[in-house]
């Protein structure tokens, strides 16, 4: 009889701890993107390095692929953009600035950033089109990805506007080769 005992609670032990388990695992909102985040998420783990993002584009800090940032914004209307953002501006205060990025070679790239703002990435005067994007609410490690292809060695103008603080985490890193 104390071995069926012994054999009940040793059952009903395991369901409670592994139960308390699965609701962590459920809870983890960032481990539903559709694309190997791994990269983006041993980043976003790490020190960021803290710099100011320009007012405009002269004064835009330059950065590179495979850092975390943590990047402080300004009022976005004491920002000048290069282009028109992609998408309208708020009614309400919120936070903006620019980025120069320079990247080793032509490719994909993602940009992960922490909260939901707009990013757009300028080429010669011109907005570069999406590729792809995505994001998990509830995430902020990261909590939006955007893919662009980029062409050539010249440094591209990152664009932030519609953040609804003052300091992000942002990352770029390369798009790893999809395996189907």
């Amino acid at each position: 009889m104390q071995s069926t005992g012994n054999l009940a609670f040793a059952l009903l032990f395991a369901v409670v701890v592994g139960g308390a388990a699965l609701p962590a695992l459920a809870d983890d909102a960032c481990v539903d993107f559709k694309w190997d985040v791994s990269k983006e998420r041993a980043l976003f783990a790490g020190k960021p390095a803290a710099l100011s993002a320009g007012k405009d584009s002269r004064s835009a800090p330059e950065i590179g692929p495979n850092h975390l940032y943590m990047v402080q914004l300004a009022v976005q209307d004491q920002v000048a953009f290069s282009v028109t953002p992609g998408k309208k501006m708020p009614t309400t205060a919120s936070y903006a600035g620019l980025l120069t990025l320079k990247i080793p070679s032509s490719g994909s790239y993602r940009i992960a950033v922490d909260l939901p703002f707009w990013i757009d990435v300028v080429s010669q005067g011109t907005l570069v089109a999406a590729k792809d994007y995505q994001g998990q609410h509830g995430c902020g490690a990261p909590h939006k990805i955007v893919e662009f292809d980029l062409a050539g060695a010249q440094p591209f103008v990152l664009q932030f506007s519609n953040a609804v603080t003052d300091s992000v985490l942002l990352t770029v890193t390369p798009t790893p080769v999809r395996k189907f």
